[in-house]
C-alpha cells in the first residue's frame, strides 16, 4: 500500500457518503410531493455503491501486482447509480384533497421520514469516520516525515 492510498480510500468514502446524504435530503424534501414531473407521486431514490477493485482471488492478485508496479491505487468505493426504490406508494384517505381519486384516497410517495432521518444519521457518522481516517493518515505521514529529517 502506497503512502497516500489511505487518503484516497477515505476520500472515495467521503464522496460516496456526500452523494448518499444529498439523495436522502432530496427524499426528505419530496416526502409530500404527490405529483412529480411524470404526474405520479415522487419515487424514493437510493444510491448503489460498489467496491473498487475485485473481491475474488484472481482480481486481488492482479490488483496487488499492479499496485506493486505502482499502476493502481487499491480499494475504495464508488457510486454505481441512483435508482428508484420499488416500494409501492402510500395511500391515505383524504377526500378533501384536490389530488384524491374517486374513492377519496391520495397517493403519497413511498418515503418514511423516520427511515430517511435514520439513514441521514448513519451517513453523517460514516462521513465523520472517513474524515477521522484521513486525519489519522495525515498525522502518521507527518510523524513519518518528522522521523526522516
Amino acid at each position: 500500500m502506497g503512502m497516500f492510498d489511505a487518503i484516497g480510500i477515505a476520500g472515495s468514502g467521503l464522496t460516496a457518503e456526500r452523494i448518499r446524504m444529498d439523495v436522502t435530503a432530496e427524499n426528505l424534501a419530496n416526502a409530500d410531493t404527490t405529483k412529480a414531473a411524470n404526474g405520479k407521486p415522487y419515487q424514493r431514490q437510493e444510491v448503489e455503491l460498489a467496491q473498487v477493485g475485485s473481491s475474488d482471488f484472481g482480481g486481488e492478485l492482479t490488483g496487488a501486482l499492479a499496485q506493486a508496479r505502482g499502476t493502481q491505487t487499491p480499494g475504495g468505493v464508488q457510486v454505481t447509480g441512483i435508482v428508484a426504490d420499488a416500494t409501492p406508494d402510500q395511500q391515505v384517505y383524504d377526500p378533501g384533497n384536490p389530488e384524491a381519486d374517486a374513492q377519496g384516497y391520495v397517493k403519497l410517495p413511498n418515503i418514511s421520514t423516520v427511515t430517511e432521518m435514520t439513514d441521514l444519521i448513519s451517513e453523517s457518522q460514516t462521513y465523520q469516520s472517513d474524515v477521522t481516517a484521513m486525519q489519522t493518515s495525515k498525522s502518521m505521514f507527518t510523524a513519518t516525515l518528522g522521523l526522516l529529517k
